[in-house]
């Protein structure tokens, strides 16, 4: 008696143990996910505020009229950072590109002095950007304004295109995660469905014979969500180790609340699902326990 007991409570062991593990596994790729998905976000970010418009000043402009027009762009609300090259220091990069001095040919300075300004994400596509040129070229002493006006286009064409697939994989993936957790559960508790039956026919309500049941699954939610979450975690580290500058597009704050999502999934789809296989199992009569 005391060996099938044993046997039992080891065979209850290895349920819980390979339960947790698979939830864990599902999860993880729900947390890629996640994590895929502020990497994409912050990307685009990245990549359009990185999107330079080049301000050319007129010729005559000297340095405090520059410095004065530098001080009025920066103000404005959809700049995100701004850097002023004046006339000596093109000269200067001319001159180490070209290998000689333009001024020596020319007779003076050739090059003009140009404003290279940023934009916040949200202003970097093709619609603001036309307007905010409209306006940047009212300012006096700007003669002239470039972009890469076909980069803008290609790269918000495909950032758009990326958000689409992560949102059609985020959500394929929520369904296939949930079946499956469902199946794990449901064959867990499966192995105690005469107990369940039991405790129905000795008078104990359903919400009574329910609570153990989504007790635990709340405790297994848990422990596949920690677990999950370290070895992402260990995972990120090894990232880190190897590139850096992946803080770059993916922050802290973008780790933690990955975490959260993972820890909130892994309890509240475990009960969920314990909760539906209970009711199952409560619904079955007798004879149905036998025939599946």
């Amino acid at each position: 008696m005391a060996k099938k007991r044993n046997k039992a409570r080891s065979h209850h062991s290895l349920q819980v143990v390979t339960l947790c593990i698979s939830t864990a596994m599902v999860l993880m790729l729900i947390g890629m996910v996640v994590l895929t998905g502020f990497i994409s976000r912050n990307l685009s970010s990245y990549v359009k505020e990185n999107l330079t418009i080049t301000m050319i000043l007129q010729p005559d402009m000297n340095t405090e009229e520059s410095t004065a027009l530098c001080q009025r762009v920066r103000t404005l609300h959809y700049i995100s950072s701004l850097n002023f090259v004046s006339k000596e220091q093109a000269l200067k990069e001319g001159t180490r590109e070209l290998g000689a001095n333009p001024a020596e040919f020319a007779g003076e300075n050739p090059f003009t002095g140009e404003i290279e300004v940023q934009l916040k994400a949200n202003y970097a596509n093709n619609d603001s950007i036309r307007n905010i040129v409209k306006e940047l070229r009212t300012y006096r002493g700007v003669s002239d304004i470039t972009y890469p006006q076909s980069l803008v286009e290609s790269v918000n064409h495909t950032l758009g295109k990326i958000s689409l697939v992560l949102l059609v994989i985020a959500v394929l993936l929520t369904i296939v995660s949930f079946a499956l957790i469902n199946n794990t559960i449901r064959l867990s508790i499966y192995a105690r469905r005469f107990s369940i039956h039991t405790m129905k026919l000795v008078g104990a309500s359903w919400s009574f014979i329910r609570a153990p049941f989504l007790r635990r699954a709340v405790l297994e939610g848990l422990v596949s969500a920690l677990l999950a979450i370290a070895v992402l975690g260990i995972g990120m580290c090894f990232l880190y180790d190897y590139e850096p500058d992946i803080t770059k597009v993916l922050s802290w704050e973008a780790l933690v609340i990955t975490a959260v999502v993972m820890l909130a999934f892994g309890v509240i789809i475990a009960t969920f699902c314990s909760w539906l296989s209970v009711n199952k199992f409560l619904r079955m009569k007798a004879g149905d326990l036998y025939k599946i």
